[in-house]
C-alpha cells in the first residue's frame, strides 16, 4: 500500500472552514480521481509552535504507479484549488509513505 500524506498547518480563525472544505469538497474530489481508495484526517496533537492547529491527511492508494498518475493528471489542479481558497492561511508539506508491516 502507498500513502500520500499531506500535513497542513491551519490558522485558528480558518480551522472550521478548512475542515468543512476538506470533508465536503477536497477529499471527495481526491477520491473521485479514481487513484485513491480512502482518506483519513488526523489532528496533530503535538503542540504547534506556529500557534495554530495541524492536521495530517492520509490518502491511501494501491501502488506508487497510481499515485504517479494522480500527480500527472490531477495534482496541480487540486493543489491550486486549496491555494485559491485559503492562500497563506494554510501551510502544507507532503510526504510519500510505503507500508512495510502491519501487525
Amino acid at each position: 500500500m502507498f500513502i500520500y500524506n499531506v500535513t497542513t498547518h491551519v490558522e485558528p480563525s480558518f480551522e472550521h472552514q478548512w475542515l468543512e472544505w476538506m470533508n465536503m469538497e477536497h477529499i471527495p474530489q481526491m477520491i473521485q480521481t479514481g487513484k485513491f481508495k480512502k482518506a483519513i484526517i488526523f489532528k496533530v496533537i503535538t503542540e504547534d509552535e506556529l500557534g495554530g492547529t495541524s492536521y495530517a491527511t492520509q490518502y491511501h492508494c494501491n501502488s506508487r504507479a497510481e499515485f504517479e498518475n494522480y500527480q500527472k493528471a490531477d495534482a496541480d489542479r487540486l493543489k491550486k484549488q486549496a491555494l485559491d481558497k485559503f492562500g497563506e492561511r494554510i501551510l502544507s508539506f507532503r510526504t510519500e509513505l510505503e507500508q512495510i508491516t502491519v501487525l
